[in-house]
């Protein structure tokens, strides 16, 4: 009998926890159900937390998780009140944007800080269909963690078919050298040779692939190279 009314105990606390929760959303606002900045994401990670806890254990009182949840509403909305009267307070709670390349380069340091690795940003440039990292002019990780591209302007994006140009398929960037390690599949699934890419390395330096962060072929054959400890001048600041 215990057992059964725990459970209609448990179901009674979903049926009203639910609604209460969507009210609660709403009032918080857009921002805590986007993409969330760091804060934004602990708020929410909670209030998952207390309403879990509500919900699975019968014991805890009912009224205590509508308090905590109002009281959790009330706390981000404070913050965002600080955050938009005081810049200098609302840094302490988010991240800064971080540029991650610059004119074709990567920045390696600055990948470093955030813990980011080429790969991540390789796979965020192709979700913004990048990909060839010599037409990108400047690439910040935002504080939500999300890639902002700025091409070159002759790389922007425009409708061939407005202007009658057809370009062939398949012209897309092949990495073959990843943080100084050779990418030998990649190399052979483009018919290319390991003494190849040491010639292509002499031609563009004498360059060892150890000191290469990254180098990758484009579809017509251009070599594109960005060195670990490439020093870059006039990287614009970016700031909220």
């Amino acid at each position: 009998m215990e057992i059964v009314m725990d459970a209609l105990k448990v179901i009674f606390r979903i049926v009203t926890i639910l609604p209460f929760m969507l009210a609660i959303g709403l009032y918080m606002g857009k921002r805590s159900i986007g993409e969330l900045p760091v804060f934004d994401f602990l708020v929410v990670l909670v209030f998952g937390a207390v309403v879990g806890a509500d919900i699975a254990d019968p014991n805890i009182d009912h009224i205590h998780t509508v308090v905590a949840m109002i009281a959790i509403a009330l706390l981000q909305k404070l913050i965002i009140k600080i955050k938009l009267k005081n810049q200098k307070a609302g840094k302490l709670f988010t991240f800064e944007p971080t540029v991650v390349m610059y004119q074709g380069k990567f920045l390696r340091d600055n990948m470093k800080h955030i813990q980011y690795s080429i790969d991540n940003i390789l796979q965020m440039l192709r979700e913004k269909d990048v990909f060839h990292t010599d037409d990108v002019e400047l690439a910040i990780v935002e504080a939500n963690g999300r890639l902002s591209v700025k091409l070159y302007p002759s790389k922007e994006t425009v409708l061939r078919e407005d202007m009658a140009i057809y370009k062939k398929g398949n012209d897309y960037e092949i990495p073959v050298i990843l943080d100084g390690r050779v990418q030998k599949d990649l190399l052979k699934h483009i018919g290319r040779t390991e003494a190849w890419l040491m010639d292509e390395l002499q031609k563009a330096g004498d360059i060892k692939a150890s000191s290469v962060f990254y180098a990758g072929v484009t579809g017509d054959g251009k070599f594109v190279i960005s060195l670990k400890d490439q020093a870059l001048k006039d990287v614009p600041p970016v700031n909220h």
